[in-house]
C-alpha cells in the first residue's frame, strides 16, 4: 500500500500510471575503508530517481556533517557543484584519518515539488567503516527524521536482509512506510514495469521494518511522514515531506 504524503500526489498517480519516489542521496566512493590509499573519500550529493537515473536540480544543501566517536565535523563549506545524473548535484572530498565508524548526514535546503503541492526534506545519511573499527555504526544522530540501522550498514553482502528501526522527533514511528530502490549506476537492471521501480515494505509497532536485497550496489530506505508545521509557497502554508534516508552498500563476495 503506497503512503500518500502529499494529497496532490493521488492525483498524479492516476493521471500518470504511475510512482516516482524520490531519494536524497549521500554515496560515498566506499562503505569500508582498509588502506590508507583508500582514505581519501569522495562523497556524491543529490536528489534524484535512482532506480530510473533519473536526476533532478539540487540546491545547495543546508548542512551536510559527518559525527566520529562523539564529535561532529561541519563538511559544508567543502561543497562543490557537479552534474549528477545530468542535473545540478554536489560533491565533497573527506580524509580518513584513523580507525573509526564515520555517519555522514545531509540536510536538504526544503525543496517545493509542483507536482505533489508540497516541500520535500530528505534527511540523509550513509555510513562509512575505517581500519578494523565497527563500534557505534547503530547509534542516532538526533535528526529531525532518520533511519537508524539494526542491520550493520556495511560490509553486507547482496542477499542479507537488512534492518532499520524509523524515528520522528526522536520515537520510532508505527508503521511507517519505507520506499526502497537501487542506485542503477551502470543501467544493469530494468524494472519490469513501472510497479517494480519502488518496493515497498512496512515497519512494525516500533518502527522496525526489514527488507532482503535481491542484488550487489547501494541501496536507498526512505521513510516518509508529513511534517505538523507547514512551509510558505509564494505566500500559501504547504505540507512538508520530512524522509528519514539511509544509503547502505551490498557486495558480492570475491571470487577464489
Amino acid at each position: 500500500m503506497w503512503k500518500i504524503v502529499c494529497p496532490a500526489l493521488a492525483l498524479l498517480l492516476v493521471l500518470t500510471g504511475q510512482v516516482e519516489a524520490h531519494f536524497g542521496m549521500v554515496i560515498p566512493s566506499s562503505s569500508t575503508v582498509m588502506e590508507k590509499k583508500d582514505a581519501g573519500l569522495k562523497l556524491e550529493v543529490s536528489f534524484s530517481h535512482p532506480m530510473e537515473m533519473v536526476g533532478m536540480d539540487m540546491p545547495s544543501p543546508k548542512s551536510l556533517m559527518v559525527t566520529a566517536e562523539g564529535k561532529r565535523e561541519d563538511l559544508t563549506a567543502r561543497l562543490k557543484p557537479v552534474k549528477m545524473m545530468g542535473r545540478q548535484g554536489w560533491q565533497a572530498e573527506y580524509v580518513v584519518k584513523r580507525p573509526g565508524v564515520y555517519q555522514f548526514s545531509m540536510e536538504p535546503t526544503p525543496y517545493f515539488e509542483p507536482a505533489e503541492d508540497c516541500f520535500i526534506i530528505h534527511y540523509t545519511k550513509t555510513v562509512v567503516a575505517a581500519f578494523g573499527a565497527e563500534e557505534g555504526w547503530g547509534e542516532a544522530l538526533g535528526l529531525k527524521t532518520e533511519i537508524v540501522p539494526l542491520t550493520r550498514p556495511f560490509a553486507n553482502y547482496s542477499g542479507n536482509l537488512f534492518q532499520g528501526r524509523v524515528l520522528l522527533d526522536g520515537k520510532p514511528v508505527p508503521g511507517a512506510v519505507v520506499e526502497v530502490e537501487c542506485y542503477n549506476r551502470d543501467g544493469g537492471h530494468k524494472a519490469p514495469n513501472a510497479y517494480f521501480v519502488t518496493q515497498v515494505v512496512t515497519a512494525d509497532e516500533n518502527g522496525i521494518f526489514s527488507y532482503a536485497v535481491p542484488w550487489a550496489g547501494w541501496w536507498g530506505f526512505a521513510a516518509l511522514n508529513t511534517a505538523k508545521e507547514k512551509l510558505e509557497h509564494e505566500g500559501t502554508p504547504k505540507d512538508v515531506e520530512l524522509g528519514a534516508v539511509i544509503w547502505v552498500e551490498f557486495t558480492e563476495p570475491l571470487g577464489k
